[in-house]
């Protein structure tokens, strides 16, 4: 479920984890927790990022801090070789 909701790639926003399939950083979702709102304003906010990318980010988050064994793998996008 949790595959391929994140890209990082150097080519796009310089590295910065992003919803995949877009520009937005996964920062901006929790910054909206923060103050507030909910995954509904940030998808309304936000439509390029669905509200399943949205979902499964806050879910992985709690896998990952709420399960000391979890893991993933982080597969990072390399820059294009010219040769």
């Amino acid at each position: 479920m949790h595959n391929n909701i994140i890209n990082i790639d150097a080519e796009i926003m310089s590295g910065t984890p992003v919803f995949n399939g877009t520009r937005v950083p996964i920062k901006n979702l929790f910054d909206y927790i923060e103050t507030g709102a909910n995954i509904d304003r940030f998808i309304d906010d936000f439509p390029s990022v669905t509200k399943e990318q949205a979902v499964g980010i806050m879910q992985l988050s709690e896998n990952i801090l709420l399960n000391p064994n979890y893991s993933f793998t982080v597969i990072p996008h390399l820059p294009k070789s010219n040769g």
